[in-house]
């Protein structure tokens, strides 16, 4: 695999080499052990997630593809992804088109639980993939939650996204994993709902309901640019690096000082202007400048369109806009400047949902 330059500063220059591996193996346990005795049940337990809009991360000197973590602000939506799990005898049976990261985590779960039997899982994600949406980390918040609930729910919430974020991967060609980058965002998000902000290795800091009754729109500009991979690796670990050395306070203090506030007061419009400063500042910056000065100016335009909230989520390049106008007139909006609604929805202030189906007896 490759070797990639981190440069942070100046006196700040590392090499990380991306070494990838066969699913199942690098598990890292992190001490966890069953609160109960495992007791798997009958049936089917399904779980639906809502995926999220990543809105910045805190400080990217402080996380890297083998240390999650480095905090961050985001949102649930309603665009779900759901996994379906049963307890079978042996084995492993799985139904979805990236079987690789699902069986890898399986792995992660038996090593963890002490699980000796199999599972049948059946995975459906929103289809929305390395455009800003968190596919993989919705689809492994639901697969946790599904093999928790069906072996007896021995791990807390708390525990099963600390075990994704630390066991966090992404699949390769060959049909391996590596190590990805992970600030916990996500499944904070998907299983609570509402807004979260994430502090360093995974610390769950705030959760809020957030922009009830309000509608919002996904736009997904045109970009050439890769928001996966080394560019992406590149991306996030040179210049965002150098620009949070920068920044990295002055967005702890707007979180803390003007965002929180806002979402305690449910001023939109607030909330709104605070993210629109956040998007020109550490690395933030860098992952808009990433797809080309044309993301802010599409932002600029909608924002000047009276849409109370515009902001880019993780790498790009979909851009989440939330407003109290309603669909006619921001599809006016959006398509004066040549653009389409690729998703309309609405903040998810619930989070994930579990469901089980008992087998009936024959």
């Amino acid at each position: 695999m490759a070797v990639l330059k981190i440069r942070g500063g100046d006196l700040d220059l590392v090499e990380y080499e991306f070494n990838s591996f066969p699913p199942g193996e690098q598990v890292r346990t992190l001490g966890i052990e069953c609160a109960t005795p495992l007791a798997p049940i009958k049936g089917t337990v399904t779980v639906r997630a809502p995926a999220r809009i990543h809105l910045t991360v805190l400080d990217m000197n402080r996380f890297s593809p083998s240390r999650p973590g480095g905090g961050g602000v985001g949102f649930a939506i309603q665009l779900y992804c759901s996994v379906e799990v049963r307890c079978i005898e042996r084995g492993l049976e799985i139904d979805y088109s990236r079987p690789t990261i699902l069986r890898h985590f399986v792995e992660v779960f038996r090593k963890i639980s002490g699980y000796r039997g199999g599972f049948s899982i059946r995975a459906t994600d929103h289809q929305h993939q390395h455009v800003g949406l968190g596919s993989t980390s919705t689809i492994m918040i639901a697969l946790s939650h599904a093999l928790n609930y069906a072996v007896g729910s021995p791990f807390t919430s708390d525990q099963l996204r600390k075990m994704i974020g630390y066991n966090y991967v992404e699949e390769t060609v060959e049909g391996n994993v590596v190590f990805g980058f992970e600030t916990g965002v996500g499944p904070a998000v998907s299983i609570h709902g509402g807004m979260a902000i994430m502090g360093d290795e995974l610390a769950l800091i705030y959760h809020h309901p957030f922009a009830a009754g309000k509608n919002v729109f996904i736009v997904i500009p045109p970009s050439d640019i890769s928001s996966a991979g080394t560019q992406e690796f590149d991306l996030l670990m040179n210049k965002a690096r150098v620009l949070d050395y920068r920044d990295r306070e002055i967005k702890a203090y707007m979180i803390m000082m003007d965002l929180i506030p806002a979402l305690e007061k449910g001023d939109l419009e607030k909330i709104g202007n605070t993210i629109w400063e956040i998007e020109f500042r550490g690395s933030k910056r860098a992952e808009v400048e990433h797809h080309s000065y044309a993301i802010y100016r599409y932002m600029s335009q909608l924002r000047e369109a009276g849409l109370e909230f515009v902001g880019m989520s993780s790498v790009g390049p979909s851009i989440a806009i939330i407003t109290a106008k309603e669909k006619r007139e921001v599809e006016g909006i959006i398509r004066g400047l040549g653009l389409e609604i690729a998703v309309i929805t609405a903040v998810d202030n619930r989070g994930l949902q579990v469901t089980h189906h008992e087998e009936k007896s024959r």
